[in-house]
């Protein structure tokens, strides 16, 4: 018997312009949440224990799981640190969308994030 590859036609789906719009709002705020990260690291903790509360409630994958707690072992290499969270590959972009990165950035800070990716 001959099995059929099947695809999974949601990941195979071409993006909307406004699912684009979207991840590209995510990735304007995750640069300025990872710059106020790495200048401020009293955060860790904080997001350390969102990846922790998450993962034990279900609430993330596994594989999201390490891709957040390895990366926070990072924190000490700025240049990977950042380059690693603004990674523009599918799985990445799926990864900030359920941040744990949450209450690093004011509103005045967030909306001033978003302000300046239209002038860019």
């Amino acid at each position: 018997m001959r099995y059929q590859h099947t695809r999974n036609r949601v990941r195979d789906r071409p993006k909307t312009a406004q699912q684009d719009s979207i991840d590209n709002q995510i990735l304007c705020l995750h640069k300025a949440m990872t710059e106020k990260l790495i200048a401020n690291q009293h955060y860790m903790p904080q997001v350390l224990q969102t990846i922790e509360n998450r993962y034990n409630s279900g609430k993330m994958r596994y594989g999201a799981y390490l891709f957040w707690s390895s990366l926070m072992e990072h924190i000490h290499l700025p240049e990977l640190f950042m380059t690693t969270v603004l990674d523009n590959s599918p799985q990445t972009q799926k990864y900030r969308r359920q941040t744990p990165f949450v209450g690093i950035l004011t509103e005045q800070e967030r909306q001033a994030a978003l302000d300046q990716m239209t002038f860019t």
